[in-house]
């Protein structure tokens, strides 16, 4: 390779690096500045020029903490994501295991209709959904918040990719040991699918965490709401204070913050599927 070549090579390199830098500061300094807000003093909020180093002074996160019901917003959104979670796996494991294993009559169609289901917008569907939820008395409580949730077209057809990978050998071997369609989804599929089986949780994970227009439609009070809409009372009650307003947003944000990057790398392996590849 000549040496104006490799030249031209590397200069793209750098611009490309340092594009990516500029958009990476770009979306995370919003993030990074309600850190700073948060950890300022009262005084040093309001200073100018503005201090771009945060003060570590936590009394807004022990305010917060300590005087509000803001422990008991997170509690009740850990319990909504978690039995969330837990019946989403069941369901799509057991759906998609159905769709990519069992000869069923229509399963090609019931597929497709499961994909469609992801085309819906989901405002088109709340009149509906209120209607129904009203008339079987689930409004104002947990139930509402989890039964809708409990299954997931993304999980089914993730679920399935990986099943359909497998080697129709495994089943065939275990049949022959007695083995039932239940026990080697526990013991065989599943843990072949881990990938699948943690993209899945973590996603449904977040998107639970993340809820806001659902539970704000269908509860109104605050023993079993979320710490989304919590965060948007709080949002007038410390209108003028942000360094509490930051430090409850810093609370919300923490835990799904860590879980994404503790568990970010399954979710390449779970996307593409154990061959790298869909199957259709």
């Amino acid at each position: 390779m000549s040496g104006a070549k490799l030249l031209s090579l590397n200069f793209r390199k750098v611009v490309r690096t340092l594009f990516v830098l500029v958009v990476a500061i770009g979306f995370s300094f919003p993030l990074y500045w309600v850190v700073v807000t948060a950890f300022n003093t009262k005084g040093g909020v309001y200073s100018i020029p503005p201090n771009f180093v945060p003060a570590l002074h936590a009394g807004a996160f022990r305010y917060v903490l300590l005087h509000t019901h803001w422990l008991h917003y997170l509690l009740n959104t850990v319990f909504i994501a978690g039995v969330t979670v837990l019946l989403v796996l069941i369901t799509s494991a057991m759906a998609g295991y159905a769709l990519a294993e069992l000869n069923l009559r229509g399963s090609g169609l019931f597929l497709l209709l499961t994909v469609g289901v992801m085309l819906l917008p989901t405002q088109a569907l709340l009149i509906p959904q209120y209607a129904l939820a009203l008339h079987l008395h689930l409004l104002n409580g947990y139930a509402i918040q989890i039964l809708p949730f409990a299954a997931s077209t993304f999980g089914i057809f993730l679920f399935r990719q990986f099943f359909k990978s497998l080697p129709r050998e495994y089943w065939e071997v275990a049949s022959l040991e007695g083995v039932g369609h239940l026990r080697y989804i526990l013991r065989v599929s599943l843990p072949l699918a881990r990938p699948a089986v943690i993209t899945v949780a973590l996603l449904t994970f977040i998107s639970s965490w993340n809820q806001f227009q659902w539970p704000l439609i269908m509860t109104q009070s605050h023993s079993v709401q979320p710490i989304e809409v919590a965060l948007s009372h709080y949002t007038q009650t410390f209108e003028a204070n942000w360094r509490k307003l930051t430090s409850a947003v810093i609370i919300a944000l923490a835990p799904i913050v860590i879980l994404f990057l503790i568990l970010q790398r399954y979710i390449v392996a779970g996307v593409a599927g154990r061959d790298g590849g869909i199957n259709l």
